[in-house]
Order: C-alpha cells, then structure tokens, then sequence
C-alpha cells in the first residue's frame, strides 16, 4: 500500500471509529490506531493496533487490554483478531479488526464471567456432569449427577452483571420438591447478597460493594445441595436419609425427606417420632450438630408436646390394663 493508500485508510479510521456505537477514539496516527470500546462498565476493552514495515501485505498487530476482562480471554480475543487480519492481508484492516472486537463482546455475553467458568469447569464438573455454554441467551446449562439423582440448572448472567445478580431456575430434576424448592430458594438469596448491602450493616464495616455471584451460586448447587444431599444419613435411625432408588420414595411416605432448619435431612417417620419422644426439656436439638430442631410442621412447644406424650402414655397404660383383665 502506498503512502497515499494509507494515509486515507488512516482518515476513514478517524472519521468512521467514532460513529461505530460504543467506539470511543484515542489515536489515529501512523504509529499506531488506539481506540476504546464499551458494552457495559464491565464491557470494556482497549484496542491498540500497530503496524509493521510491511502493512498491509503483512497484517496488523493487535494489542488488548482491559480493567474488567481476564487476561486469559483477551489473549485468546488477540489471536481471534489476528486471523482476522490476516485473511484480509493486502487489504484495509483498521476497522474490520476494531469491527471484529465489538462483536465479540456483543455477541459472547458471558465474557464478563470467563475467570468464574472456567473455575466451575474446572473444580465443580464431574466426569458424570455436563456443562454448556449459551451465549444467545446469556446462560449456564448444567447437569449434574450423583448417584442416581440429578439436577439440570439453568443460570443466567445478566447484560449488567456482575452489579446484577445472576437468576437460577431447575428445568428437570429427580430430586423432591422440598430440596428443589430449598435449593433454588437458597441460590436466589446467595445471589442477591452478592450485589445488594445488608438492610443494617455491622458497625465499623467497610463500605458495600457488589460483587460477582455466578461462581458462589455454581458452588452452592452443586457442592452444598447436589453432590451433598444424596449420600447424607438420617440422624435418628442412621440409614440413607435419601433412598438409592429415587422412585421408592413415593411407595414408603415415612421415606420422604424432611429438612430441618440447621440443614440436615431426616426421614419424616423418623423425625415425627423423635420430636414426640422425651426429653422435651428446652427443645429438640439435633443429634448431629447439637442446633436446636425448628420446622414448620411442628411448632408444638416443649410443654405443650410433654403433656401429649404423657396423654398418649397413659392411653397406652390403660389400654395394656384393659388387655390384661380381658386375657
């Protein structure tokens, strides 16, 4: 290319970067082109382009960099703009590169959180787990099994994240409704914390400031709740609180899982018995981890539930009583 060729490549690089929407222009010299482009705050990717003795029968060399996107993925974006250059070598690359950025970023919405995927990949996916990434819809997609039980979660990343918290929903499950609904419930809160303050916050606390809730949310669901639940014991009788085959359940309703406020599951013939059998002193508490025992299907008081076991005990004396005499 000419001198000629390129100053007016140069020239239609400044009069066109700035109308390009989110395009902000830095530098438009021979020594090199700078421009800045932003989606969102955290959308943001400086593009700096140079240009070798050669140009444009050797490409340009891209330089990026940015404040909120990962190293990892800005360098996988350079080699993207690199083959971009060099398949138009010997011709104008000024703006089809700044062109090629923006729509990366536009259409990968979930460059925002690369650092966090990747550390889902790599710490929470089993062999038997599956992962896929949505870029048309911003999303998660996860299956995750153990044993015989299995949950797929759909995670969405917002335009605004990470000042926006991500949203959870269970597409399929074979988990009960009681650990769905808890599962989900307690992600929705885990998220929110993330990016609003606490209604009173401690004394002496630094200020608030959001931050990214994918990673926590992912941690959660799958460490806390799905790789957890299954292989937990019953606290009262000591066997798989959850049956090996999640279909039993519904053929034994003393089975069905019930989870109490401190976190553990019991079967609910189990717990029944044991929040109806002395000591009422103070409460029930848990045989696991010493918390006392609170549930919405038994809000008896300690006095109130000692006075019905003793009802029921001397029922049970006067029908052995009655036995006895007929026998």
């Amino acid at each position: 290319m000419s001198g000629a060729d390129f100053e007016a490549e140069l020239a239609e690089a400044k009069d066109t970067i700035p109308t390009i929407e989110g395009f902000t222009l830095v530098t438009c010299v021979a020594a090199q082109v700078r421009a800045s482009y932003r989606k969102t705050d955290q959308k943001q990717v400086n593009v700096i382009l140079q240009f070798p003795e050669g140009y444009p029968e050797e490409p340009v060399v891209s330089q990026l960099t940015s404040k909120t996107l990962a190293e990892k993925l800005l360098s996988g974006m350079v080699k993207m703009c690199d083959e971009e250059a060099r398949s138009l070598v010997g011709q104008r690359q000024i703006l089809p590169v700044m062109r090629f950025v923006r729509n990366f970023i536009i259409s990968n919405p979930l460059c925002v959180c690369s650092e966090e995927i990747a550390a889902i990949k790599r710490d929470l996916i089993k062999e038997n787990d599956k992962l896929k990434l949505k870029q048309d819809t911003s999303q998660v997609h996860m299956k995750i099994v153990q044993e015989r039980y299995w949950m797929n979660l759909l995670v969405t990343v917002p335009d605004l994240y990470p000042t926006q918290q991500v949203s959870i929903e269970v597409a399929e499950s074979n988990f009960p409704d009681l650990l769905k609904k808890f599962f989900v419930g307690q992600a929705v809160e885990l998220a929110r914390r993330c990016v609003q303050p606490p209604p009173k916050p401690k004394p002496k606390a630094p200020p608030f400031k959001p931050r990214p809730s994918l990673l926590e949310v992912c941690q959660f669901l799958v460490q806390d709740c799905v790789k957890r639940y299954p292989g937990e014991n019953c606290p009262v009788c000591r066997e798989r609180v959850m049956l090996r085959d999640p279909e039993a359940v519904a053929k034994d309703p003393k089975k069905r899982v019930e989870r109490v406020y401190c976190g553990h599951l019991y079967h609910h013939g189990c717990l029944a018995k044991y929040l109806k059998t002395p000591p009422f002193k103070d409460g029930k508490f848990c045989p696991d981890c010493g918390k006392q025992i609170f549930h919405d299907k038994w809000k008896v008081s300690p006095e109130l539930a000692e006075a019905r076991w003793a009802a029921k005990q001397a029922r049970q004396r006067e029908l052995a009583e009655v036995a006895d005499f007929l026998s």
